[in-house]
């Protein structure tokens, strides 16, 4: 494929998570100012260095511009692009903060929470579908605050394993929890049916295509063109018997939140009609994510050409 069509989890990582230590010392000696003026000419250089990361940045920006009429206020320039770069170090360094127990976590505001402290007065388990918007680890970090809360993280992190590494560096309990996971075998899904018996929260990213030849997904429009989403969390959610919530963390206006809403109560996928169904909480789910990516634009961070289209098994399963 070509560059611009590159698999997410084929990006590895770069000199930036190197670079990050240093930025997290001088950020907890001297302050966050101090980290910015140091973070920008070194975020120049890599935006100009590096003109495929450019390009995808700028044509999402651009997308954002254009289907929100641009009340964003953003420019899909070199400017723009930086600013989207400039969001994502800043993530970066508040999952280093967080896990390094140097985050305030009392200004956070939370939406819908009464949800999923029903769940777990009822240890009732439920799947949370994820995003690549803001930062996941604020609700992690959070949940194990609360020893009644248990959740599991199911990622592929093997492309951002020094990030990782350093992260354990600061807390080893930032790696407690995550499960490796390339697809769901039916070990996997009776491990995590388990998980779910047991009131525990399962968590899954909605927006990224399975690592697999022929990754079965399903097409919606996502900001106004055509984007494959993956058809599996919803699939696994049919097997597991449970109600799906979404799950948002990001920054807006300064201000953390943690939002959860509710997607489906039960699904079920009938064998007739199989794809539409499917195909309708995909559409469901892309909505809720365009509309908390128009609201904090610079904080999706999926830097590959996600509404590149490859050959792809639009069936969700063997019938």
């Amino acid at each position: 494929m070509k560059a611009s069509g590159r698999h997410w989890a084929s990006i590895n990582e770069v000199g930036f998570v190197a670079g990050m230590r240093l930025m997290f010392w001088i950020c907890r000696v001297f302050g966050r100012w101090p980290f910015r003026i140091v973070l920008y000419p070194v975020l120049l250089w890599y935006v100009v260095t590096k003109p495929a990361s450019r390009r995808v940045s700028s044509d999402y920006l651009n997308r954002v511009v254009s289907y929100g009429n641009n009340k964003t206020g953003l420019k899909p320039n070199t400017n723009g692009v930086v600013k989207h770069f400039a969001a994502f170090a800043e993530t970066i360094l508040d999952k280093m903060l967080l896990w390094g127990g140097l985050y305030k976590t009392s200004t956070v505001k939370f939406f819908g929470v009464e949800q999923m402290d029903k769940c777990v007065i009822e240890k009732r388990g439920a799947l949370l579908i994820c995003s690549h918007l803001g930062n996941l680890e604020l609700s992690r970090v959070l949940s194990r605050r609360r020893k009644n809360v248990r959740m599991t993280v199911l990622v592929h992190t093997k492309h951002a394993q020094a990030f990782n590494k350093m992260l354990g560096a600061l807390d080893p309990d930032s790696q407690l929890n995550l499960m490796q996971v390339t697809e769901i075998t039916p070990a996997t899904a009776m491990l995590l049916s388990e998980k779910i018996d047991q009131g525990e929260f399962v968590v899954i990213a909605g927006d990224r295509i399975p690592v697999a030849a022929n990754p079965r997904v399903a097409i919606t429009r996502f900001l106004g063109a055509p984007a494959a989403f993956p058809v599996g969390p919803y699939i696994l959610a049919s097997i597991l018997q449970c109600p799906i919530y979404l799950l948002f963390s990001l920054q807006v206006d300064g201000h953390p939140e943690i939002h959860f809403e509710l997607l489906r109560e039960l699904v079920r996928v009938p064998r007739k009609g199989r794809d539409e169904a499917l195909a309708s909480i995909v559409a469901d789910y892309a909505a809720r994510l365009e509309h908390h990516c128009l609201r904090a634009p610079l904080q999706w961070f999926n830097f590959y050409d996600f509404w590149h289209l490859p050959q792809l098994d639009n069936s969700d399963a063997p019938r």
